[in-house]
């Protein structure tokens, strides 16, 4: 029997965000970076191997490690995180893993036999001996790379980071302070938005110099990317005859596109696919979910394409975990921004009745301002959040007056009552809401909670045959958490 798929689509406690979503015989896999729960830092795991049957999206399989940091020759000591990847599988069937260190100026590649690894180190990119010897990559930050094989063979390599503003770089003391050596910020020279350059057949070795692709936000205007600009997160597929190029704009928390019908030059601005806070959906102008920044990509999966992305968890920018939405390509081939959800993979909604972990919301709002998370900070002391207790214990804490929670969507058959399990100090009243979040209630239930311990908490509805989403208020004193709820 296939399994539910629930956004995020891996086990609860994974956390790899910065996916890049590929189908090699039958099976998904997915390639990505990997944050900890509760992490203070992007990136500190190795890289993983996940994947899945396309015809089952939530069954997933862990393959284990596939690459480690300390595998690449400049990072023996692993003093350097593995930042965001991106995978090919190259014109001899080999499978190539495309990588960044943190702050080091330069792509490393890794190849196998196998799409799930392990990764073997294969080399540097690198310029052509005879025409550019010793010439290195900093000048245009490489960062975040993607890449692309070509119908007719040929091999892209996309890359950069282009801030719309003054970035200040941290000082060398946050470094020591960590254990850390710090970067020579004087050495990286931020890219004016998203390069490309095309590989020789070793992929590796640069044809030529890199050039600008689509631009960033400091150099935007009059070029149709304004507000919308190149920031990092690059990532090309093709479909059908013509490129999309997905990336994260200047705005952090979407991903954007453009298209050309060329795969090097021609770009324009196509539109917002995803949002991880919902802005810009059907006008949306309030985030809906902890929001902050974002990365990943499209991906054809059973005649059905979807977008990859991640939330923000813990209250902070370093604990990601990868959500997925359907989307369309119009025949024009435009492609509508989506919101987020709770079922994402699954093909529909979920199931109307059973138990569900209350860490798959995708919604979830506070009374104070729901502004964009700043790397290094955290929002726990002023939002809900998804907390890991432990590896088998997930919930929403945080949960104050005002607090809204919610679910996308479930294809309800009829359900009288749900009971919800929450522990904590509160005294108030939690409502259900149907279908919006300014929708109709529908059950309502008292609350006097002083216990560490877990209590259920029953509450009467009344909810009708269709296909709903489901909302959970809380109005009153104190704080509570909130580990699941049942449908009944």
């Amino acid at each position: 029997m296939k399994k539910q798929a629930f956004n995020p689509y891996l086990p609860l406690s994974e956390y790899i965000p910065d996916v890049e979503p590929y189908v090699f015989d039958g099976r998904l896999y997915i390639y990505g970076s990997h944050d900890l729960a509760g992490g203070e830092k992007y990136c500190p795991g190795d890289y993983m191997s996940w994947s899945a049957p396309i015809d089952d999206l939530g069954n997933w399989t862990c393959h284990g490690v596939s690459y480690r940091k300390t595998q690449d020759p400049t990072n023996k000591e692993g003093k350097k995180e593995l930042w965001a990847p991106d995978v090919a599988k190259g014109n001899d069937g080999k499978y190539y893993i495309y990588y960044c260190l943190a702050f080091v100026p330069e792509i490393g590649v890794a190849v196998s036999d196998t799409p799930t690894g392990p990764f073997e180190f294969y080399g540097h990119i690198k310029y052509p001996e005879n025409i550019l010897a010793g010439k290195e990559l900093n000048e245009h930050f490489p960062f975040d790379p993607g890449v692309l094989v070509d119908d007719n063979g040929k091999v892209y390599l996309y890359y950069g980071f282009s801030p719309a503003f003054e970035l200040t770089p941290p000082s060398p003391e946050s470094f020591e302070e960590k254990g850390e050596e710090a970067p020579d910020f004087s050495k990286i020279v931020f890219s004016e938005g998203a390069m490309v350059v095309e590989l020789e057949s070793d992929m590796l070795t640069m044809k030529d110099e890199p050039k600008l692709m689509v631009p960033g936000g400091k150099i935007s205007e009059g070029t149709g990317f304004e507000g919308h600009a190149f920031f990092e997160a690059s990532s090309m597929r093709k479909v059908n005859a013509k490129y999309y190029f997905v990336y994260s704009s200047q705005l952090s928390h979407e991903l954007c596109y453009a298209t050309s019908d060329s795969p090097d030059k021609g770009f324009t601005f196509g539109g917002t696919i995803i949002s991880n806070g919902d802005i810009g959906f059907k006008g949306n102008e309030k985030p809906v979910n902890m929001m902050g920044n974002n990365h990943g990509s499209i991906i054809k999966i059973n005649e059905e394409w979807f977008i990859f992305y991640h939330r923000h968890t813990h209250g902070t920018e370093s604990s990601r975990q990868g959500c997925a939405e359907k989307i369309q390509i119009l025949p024009d081939g435009s492609i509508p921004q989506v919101e987020i959800t709770s079922c994402g993979l699954n093909g529909g909604p979920l199931l109307g009745n059973g138990v569900y972990s209350s860490a798959i919301a995708c919604y979830l709002t506070g009374n104070t301002d729901m502004s964009k998370i700043v790397y290094g900070n955290s929002l726990k002391e002023v939002q809900p959040y998804i907390f890991e207790e432990d590896e088998e214990l997930h919930y929403i804490a945080n949960i104050g007056d005002e607090v809204k929670i919610g679910y996308k969507y479930f294809d309800i058959k009829e359900v009288s009552k749900m009971t919800l399990n929450i522990r904590g100090k509160a005294e108030g009243k939690i409502t259900v809401i149907l279908d919006s979040i300014d929708g109709e209630s529908v059950g309502e239930a008292e609350v006097s909670l002083s216990s560490e311990e877990w209590i259920q908490t029953d509450i009467s509805v009344k909810i009708s045959k269709g296909i709903h989403a489901i909302y959970f208020s809380y109005y009153g004193k104190g704080s509570f958490q909130f580990k699941e709820f049942i449908l009944q």
